[in-house]
Formats: C-alpha cells, structure tokens, sequence
C-alpha cells in the first residue's frame, strides 16, 4: 500500500492542509471532527482495505479523521490506514484522554518523535477533576514541546481554543534516541516522518522504500519512549485526596503495597474459597462423583457392561478405568465443567470491576525476577484450587514465554486443593519442623526454576502497560455473557484432547506399559530416594488423579511402613511430581507439544533431584 492512495479517497484542493485527527479509540475524536467539518462529511472505503475513513473541510482545510488506534504501526488494517495518513498530515490534532495520560500519551510522544507539527487536545477533564487529580496543562505543553488545550469535548469546553491553535501547530520535543539516529535515515525515504517508522522497523515502510536496517532500534525506542512519558506524567499530575470519590480512593488504595497486599489477600482468600474450596470441592464432589461418577457411570456400566468385556481391548477403550465412556466425559462434564465456569465467572467479575489490573499491577515487581508479570498472581492463586483451571488462566499473560514459565511452575510447585488438603492431614501431625522442611523446600523449588528459566529462555518479561479504569460494580448481564461464551469456546476445544488422552492411556494399560513404568521407577525410588517401593504406586495414582497420590501416601503412613522423613521426602517429590491427567491433557492443549513434554519430563527430573537430595539430608 502506498501512502498515495489517500489521494484516491480525499481531494485536497492546491493551497489547502490535511488536518488529521488522531488518538486512541473511545477517546471522543468524533465530537471534534463533527465540529470541525459541521454537516459536510464524506465517507470513503480506504483503497486495499475494508477500512473507512470520515474527511470533511474546515474553512480552507481538509479534516480526516483515522481509525482510534494505540501507536502507528502495521499489525492490522486499521493501523496501517491510521499510519497512511497520518504520514501525509500537514498537522495532527492528537485527543488525548486525560484520565488515561499513561496509555494515550505513547501515541502523542510517538507522533512528536515522526516531527509531525501537533496539537494536542487534553479531553475528558471533567473527569479528571472527578477522579481527585490535577494535571499542570502548561508544565505539560513545555514538556511536550506542542500547545496542550483541556477540553470537555461533550460539553463544548475548549472546542473554539483548538479551532484557534490550528494555525499555532508546531513540531515537539523527540526523544533522545531519535535525535540521534533519524538524520541517517530521512534522506533514504519519501517522507520526513516515514524515518522514525524505518527506526522502528516497520516492515511495510521499509519494503516501499527498499531499505534494510540493521540497527535493531524497535525495542529501545519503545522503552526510552515508555521511560519518557512515564518522566512526563510524574511531573505534571498530581493527587488530591480531598477531591476523590471513595472508588477513587480505593481504587488508589489498592495498587499500593501497605493498603493494596491486604485487601488483595482478602481478594484472594475469598477467590480461594469459591473456586477452591465450593466449586473444586463442593460442586464438583456433587458433579464427578454423584451425578457423573454415580448416577452415569452405573448407567453407562449397565448398557454396555452386559455387551462389553473390560478384559477386552474395545472394553476397556469404552468403559474401563480410563474409557472414552467413562473417564473421559466424567472428567470433562463432571470436573472441568464446573470449574470452567467458575474460573470465567471469577475472572469476569474481576475484569467488569476494574480489579484486575490493580492487581496486576500491585505484585508486577515481584513476579518480574521469575520472567513474568503482575498479571501472573491470576494463574498461580488459581493453581491452589485446580492447577487444571490455572493453566488455561495463563492466556491472560501477554507473551509465549512467559505463558510457558508460568505453566512450568504451576504443574511443578502448586498443589491443588484436593492434594493439599491430604498433604496438611498428613503434616500436621509431624510438628512445626517437618512443616518448615516441607514448606521451604517447595517455595526454594518454585523460586530457583523460575529465576534459572527467566536467565536462561531468550526474551525477557513482558513490562506491564496496563490500563487501570474506574472501579465499578461488574454489570451480571456482562459477566454471564463473557462466562458463557467462553466456557462454551474452551469446552469444544477440550473435548477432543480428552478423548485422545483416554485412549493413549487405555493403550498403555492394555499393553503393559503402565506396569513397565512403575517397574522402572521402582530403583530410583528405593534407591535414591530412599523409600518403600510401594510408594511407586501412590505415584503413578498420583499421575490419574493428585489426591489419589497422596491418599496412597496416607494409606502407606497409617500402615506404618513410611517413617516421618520419608513421609516428608515423598510428599515433596508428589507435590513436585507430574500434575494429573485431567492438567496433562490441558497442558498439552495449552502449550505446544514440544513445550508440554519438556514441562513433563522436567517435572519428573526435578522431582526426584528435589525429594533424593532432601533424602539425603534427613533420613
């Protein structure tokens, strides 16, 4: 696409400017581009694309207005139109929304660094002052380098000043890094301001212009950038408690750490005891095992049992232990279903009431130095009610990477509600020592993975640029919608991955390969780990279902045959061991299949290591 091909959609008489209106969507653009051009407004299909574009006249000039979009760049259709234009602009007309100065300003700093000659007006003040904060409109135009007008769009405040500073538009202040290298770069493309998009790599500007960088320059610029705006925002707006509605005040108060970690402890106990105690205990006890574990599977076992041997390959495929008749919709309807619908609902609730990025927000640093970000405190809670439902939260993580971390340490380090519950029984009894041993080993476990898979994958944690909105009552309306759909999109996605899993796993207890592992793991468990061989079996259990596995522990600690530090070295190695079938399949559904087996087999290996080093220290 040419820059040219604006041309075909708007006529720009000899003499006249293209006046264009830019800024981020939902931040009122509409209301001063109906001001500018009155009634007289045509709208065009841009050329190659299924965008449209308004474009009117003011006075002599032409008005466009472009797509609401958050930098320009060539993701999507939208940008690329966005990007188009404004490359042809005589000047840009920036609606910026005050209350968000954080988010839009990147794009304002963005078109200052192309040295397109700017205005910029500073709408939605009113719900600045609302919001208990003040803005220095005039430190903030000398930091800029541009005229700054405040503006109250739908109320007509500050419409005629910026029909009046049109004129007035000039070039601002670029960033350091820019200043530095644009001159390289302006003789080699046709506008000015395509230079600062060749810095930052754009490929559909650089194919046009026949050039090829070398400098990696994207990443740097768009830190320093981010950097300079945060600079800028600390110097002009400033708090007024006084002002401040009390969602204002708590809004604040919870992205702070004295007042923030106890009302998100608070969040999280009570996140806790819905998802991990009523609807991972409760519901599911009534779903799995009554109505699906109960009432289908006796239904299902006396159609089909009177016609089906499960001595028999097809019997057991059908309904044996691991049948596509019955574990499969059993854990699909019965156990997944239920928390599903209970983690969207959650999630939903949180995302409706402007929460979650507070959140997010509140414990970024602390995830940082594990490779993630804030919004990794989801996932990780969630883990201690069903590392199932944890590991489809991690799609809330910005990168690839950082979705791999994060499932890593859940399926190795969480234990799910059902498994702890067992594991606390199991401790208690043993006193405060076994309780340190056990609670330090998997925290040093859970630190020193994350930390060593943060130094040694490429990349590194996504920084959080997140948009905090006014706190709000979430709409149930909202929150049903979002769950249902959801719920419905995961479940057709699960299903065939169940039903796969039941069958390969049906398969390798058919044929003995299921015995042959737990032969095979036997010497390493005697041996290294300094066990029972019998504990062999509670980890293979452990494999179909976490609880089964440190019931089978429980079982073997009753009988007296594990001593207290073996009890200790076997409840580290289950915690760390494979998490269940049921958060296998989901993993691999999550992840790709080369990321799933190295979270797999990494599992066993750190596991054994973790539970045959403690071995060797305490019995």
């Amino acid at each position: 696409m040419s820059c040219h091909d604006l041309n075909k959609v708007v006529e720009v008489p000899a003499g006249s400017k293209k006046i264009v209106l830019v800024g981020n969507p939902n931040v009122g653009k509409s209301v001063f581009f109906n001001a500018l051009t009155g009634i007289y407004v045509d709208v065009s299909n841009f050329p190659g694309t299924t965008v449209d574009i308004s474009h009117g006249k003011y006075k002599e000039d032409i008005v466009i207005d472009t797509p609401g979009v958050y930098g320009v760049s060539s993701f999507n259709d939208e940008e690329r139109v966005a990007r188009d234009v404004i490359l042809e602009a005589d000047v840009i007309l920036n609606v910026v929304d005050a209350l968000h100065l954080e988010r839009d300003l990147f794009l304002t700093q963005q078109i200052i660094d192309m040295g397109k000659p700017t205005i910029v007006a500073l709408n939605m003040m009113d719900d600045v002052k609302k919001n208990g904060l003040s803005i220095d409109v005039k430190k903030l135009s000398n930091e800029l380098g541009v005229e700054v007008i405040p503006t109250v769009a739908t109320a007509g405040e500050g419409i005629e000043k910026v029909k009046d500073s049109i004129c007035c538009a000039r070039r601002g202040k670029a960033i350091d890094i820019v200043k530095a290298h644009i001159n390289s770069v302006k003789d080699k493309v046709e506008f000015e301001a395509e230079a600062l998009l060749v810095l930052e790599e754009d490929e559909n500007v650089m194919e046009r212009n026949n050039i090829t960088s070398n400098e990696h320059l994207r990443e740097e610029i768009y830190l320093k950038r981010r950097r300079r705006v945060d600079e800028v925002i600390s110097k002009v707006v400033s708090e007024n408690n006084d002002g401040a509605s009390f969602k204002t005040k708590l809004g604040r108060w919870m992205v702070q750490p004295l007042t923030g970690i106890p009302i998100l402890l608070v969040t999280l106990y009570i996140m806790y005891q819905i998802i991990g105690v009523f609807v991972a205990q409760t519901v599911v006890g009534i779903t799995e095992e009554v109505i699906m574990g109960t009432y289908y599977n006796d239904f299902i076992m006396n159609i089909f049992s009177n016609v089906l041997s499960t001595e028999t390959f097809i019997g057991q495929l059908l309904i044996g232990e691991f049948g596509l008749l019955t574990m499969a919709p059993i854990y699909l309807i019965g156990l997944l279903l239920p928390l599903v619908i209970g983690f969207y609902l959650i999630l939903s609730s949180l995302e409706d009431s402007g929460y979650l990025p507070r959140i997010a927000t509140l414990v970024d640093r602390l995830l940082t130095g594990l490779g993630l970000n804030g919004r990794a405190v989801i996932p990780m809670i969630l883990g201690f009610g069903c590392v199932t439902m944890a590991t489809i939260s991690t799609r809330i993580l910005g990168s690839k990477r950082e979705r791999f971390i994060a499932t890593m340490l859940l399926g190795l380090a969480i234990p799910c509600s059902a498994q702890l519950g067992v594991i606390a029984g199991l401790i208690a009894p043993l006193g405060a020592k076994y309780f340190m041993i056990y609670t330090i080993t998997i925290l040093a476990v859970f630190v020193i993975t994350g930390t060593l898979l943060n130094k040694v994958m490429p990349g590194k944690s996504t920084d959080l640029l997140i948009d905090l909105p006014p706190l709000r009552l979430p709409q149930l309306s909202n929150v049903l919608k979002k769950t249902r759909t959801k719920t419905v999109m995961f479940m057709k996605e699960a299903a065939p991955l169940f039903i796969l899993g039941a069958a390969l796993i049906t398969g390798m207890q058919y044929t003995g390969i299921l015995d042959g592992i737990i032969d095979l793991f036997t010497p390493l468990t005697q041996g290294f780990l300094k066990l029972d061989p019998r504990v062999t079996q509670a980890f293979i259990m452990g494999i179909v279902r976490r609880d089964f596995g440190a019931a089978g522990l429980n079982s073997l600690a009753s009988e007296g045959i594990l001593s207290a530090p073996q009890l200790i070295v076997s409840l580290v190695a289950i915690t760390l061991f494979v998490p269940c079938i049921a958060a296998i399949m989901i993993i691999f559904k999550e992840r790709s299949w080369k990321e799933s087996a190295v979270i797999w087999i990494g599992s066993f290996v750190i596991a054994f290591l973790t539970g045959g080093i403690l071995a060797q220290f305490i019995i």
